[in-house]
């Protein structure tokens, strides 16, 4: 396995070190919970294979919103903008519950970063939930940008930290016209995208600092725990391909089963690719180690990188890289697999 693992792991995100070997191996025990869970959602639904209503168009445009704030870079006047803009349309589009955790987090250089996880809540009293979340703050560094001038410049972060809010946004515009029949929670975390790049031994606790906090101080008990959760990240480059990412599919294979069965029945199977994806460490595994079986969505393989899209932390990240039909895949897919939930 750790052979397998670095093989794929050589141009990923957040490259996996032993940290994260151990991690995706105790994940496991989340596994047989996501199992029950999903065969006892697929037994009690009657599964809608024709798409649930969602506007690319509209997704689009809340990408280009949040990109025309600047680099959301925690501590800047850009970012606390944008985390007002973000509540204020969970609130437009009829959340009956929006939870703002502010909190300070430490970087891996000493930077102490003010944070704002951003959760907006529909039918916040079913004990019967399911999780949706990506990341809303941008990388400071053009760090595999081309052109060594711009590895200190933030980037735009259209596709990295725009898309999954795009889709997530205009999720909520859905379900504030047509309510689900189950409790849906939808996660902005912040401070994802500002850990070590590279190899390092202790690389991975340096990103996802805002995930970190919110495990430490989520707002679920025991009777209301999600079934599982959804991280949408990278969702929106252009000819994305969704693989099975291989923490997802170690940690909660049935839920990776049932969303890609889901995406190929309504049109999808050419975006969500049947085939494994790489490991890659994001939200998802430290959600996962708060016991909420979790996958990510995400854009591991692309064609002519052998990971992430040819934009990934670059300058180029910017509204020329969105592509329309990849959020309309994902956005259709999570809508559509959150109405089929029943209580």
């Amino acid at each position: 396995m750790p052979s397998l693992i670095r093989i794929f792991a050589m141009n990923m995100k957040h490259k996996l070190t032993l940290l994260l070997l151990i991690a995706s191996i105790g994940l496991a025990s989340c596994a047989s919970r996501a199992d029950d869970k999903a065969r006892h959602t697929d037994n009690r639904s009657n599964r809608q294979t024709t798409p649930a209503p969602f506007d690319a168009d509209s997704a689009y445009a809340y990408v280009a919103h949040q990109v025309s704030f600047g680099p959301r870079v925690p501590g800047t006047a850009a970012h606390t903008a944008c985390a007002d803009w973000i509540a204020s349309q969970l609130r437009r589009h009829g959340a009956d519950t929006v939870i703002i955790q502010q909190a300070t987090v430490t970087r891996h250089d000493g930077k102490k970063l003010p944070i704002r996880n951003i959760m907006g809540q529909f039918n916040p009293s079913s004990p019967t939930r399911v999780l949706l979340a990506a990341h809303w703050d941008t990388r400071p560094w053009a760090d595999a940008d081309d052109n060594p001038s711009m590895h200190n410049t933030p980037i735009p972060g259209a596709n990295d930290g725009g898309s999954g809010v795009g889709v997530l946004l205009e999720i909520a515009r859905q379900l504030g016209l047509k309510r689900p029949d189950i409790g849906v929670d939808l996660l902005m975390v912040d401070a994802e995208d500002s850990g070590i790049s590279g190899e390092e031994p202790d690389g991975s606790s340096s990103w996802c600092l805002g995930t970190q906090h919110w495990v430490e101080n989520h707002p679920y008990t025991a009777g209301n725990m999600p079934r599982y959760a959804i991280v949408l990240d990278m969702v929106g480059g252009t000819d994305a391909r969704f693989h099975r990412e291989l923490v997802s599919q170690q940690a909660a294979p049935a839920i990776v089963d049932k969303v890609w069965a889901l995406a190929s029945a309504i049109g999808h199977g050419d975006t969500f690719v049947n085939e494994p994806g790489a490991p890659v460490l994001d939200d998802h595994v430290f959600i996962n180690g708060a016991g909420i079986p979790a996958i990510d969505i995400i854009e591991n393989r692309n064609p002519a990188t052998g990971s992430f899209t040819p934009v990934w932390h670059t300058m180029a990240d910017d509204m020329s890289s969105i592509d329309r039909r990849s959020l309309r895949a994902a956005g259709e897919t999570t809508l559509t697999l959150i109405y089929n939930e029943k209580q």
